[in-house]
């Protein structure tokens, strides 16, 4: 039995299932108010529990796989397998200040306060570049500590930047920078192939995401032209037609915001009976 911990709510729950369920493992029976759910394997569960709690579950082996972000797996300093990047979730740890003070640079906050959720990522930060700060944890309300004489600067996470504006700070450096991956215990890792399977499942599905499989007819003697059109990823496949004609189909693979121009072209080039289908997975 494999159990995968997946966060119970904020940001990253919603992409999350939406992920796995495009990857053939959908929820099954459960929701945020419950701890665990069925999946459409028998041999895998999900297990709910907070994003910030999850690498060390994985760590712990109380779950075998977790999809959390890598500041929270970095914060943690848990000694887990990181297997696929999930390309969402992006954000950033930044170094802010006061918009009126007049520092720009983390070396001149040397013995100075800096208030964060972060206190391992900033202390490393601050270490690597000789600088002695006074680390202040805090658990909620971070750009606040500034304005009440808490801290000097913060380390806080900004994904837009709209929340320092709104709160009179001003970025001066990036710390860290962060994304949702999917990581697994390195024994669980190493006692059961299918979670090789679940994040070759996973990788499919990310591989396919922004590409369109387009498919034409085209007469033989239009071939070249087309094929000097098609952007494809290694070339198109070229099948005959069994037709009173001279005709070929043609099948390739297609960057989404490509296709407006690339189909054009290819009527100009000759092509027929074009087809734009999308993918729903891409095996490597």
């Amino acid at each position: 039995m494999i159990r995968i911990a997946i966060p119970n709510k904020g940001r990253l729950h919603d992409p999350t299932v939406s992920l796995l369920r495009e990857a053939g493992l959908p929820v099954l029976e459960g929701g945020t108010r419950k701890l665990f759910a069925k999946t459409t394997d028998p041999e895998i569960t999900y297990l709910f529990a907070r994003a910030a709690d999850i690498p060390e579950y994985v760590q712990d082996g109380a779950a075998d796989v977790g999809v959390t972000g890598l500041d929270l797996i970095h914060e943690t300093k848990s000694d887990v397998e990181v297997l696929l990047d999930l390309n969402f979730g992006r954000a950033g740890l930044v170094l802010a200040v006061p918009e009126e003070a007049t520092i720009s640079s983390a070396n001149e906050l040397n013995g100075m306060r800096v208030a964060t959720e972060f206190p391992n990522i900033t202390e490393d930060y601050f270490k690597n570049q000789g600088i002695d700060i006074e680390i202040i944890k805090v658990s909620g309300a971070c750009e606040m500590t500034p304005h009440v004489g808490i801290a000097d600067a913060i380390v806080d996470i900004s994904s837009s930047g709209t929340t320092l504006v709104t709160n009179h700070l001003k970025m001066i450096d990036k710390v860290f920078s962060s994304s949702v991956q999917l990581i697994a215990n390195k024994e669980s890792m190493q006692k059961n192939g299918k979670i090789e399977q679940i994040r070759t499942a996973l990788e499919s599905v990310l591989r396919a995401k922004g590409k369109r499989y387009l498919m034409m007819n085209v007469p033989a003697e239009h071939l070249d032209e087309v094929k000097r059109v098609l952007p494809g990823m290694a070339g198109p496949t070229v099948m005959k037609v069994e037709s009173g004609e001279s005709m070929l189909a043609v099948h390739a693979v297609v960057e989404s915001d490509q296709i407006f121009a690339t189909v054009g072209e290819l009527k100009n080039a000759g092509a027929r009976d074009v087809l734009v289908v999308p993918i729903e997975r891409m095996m490597p």
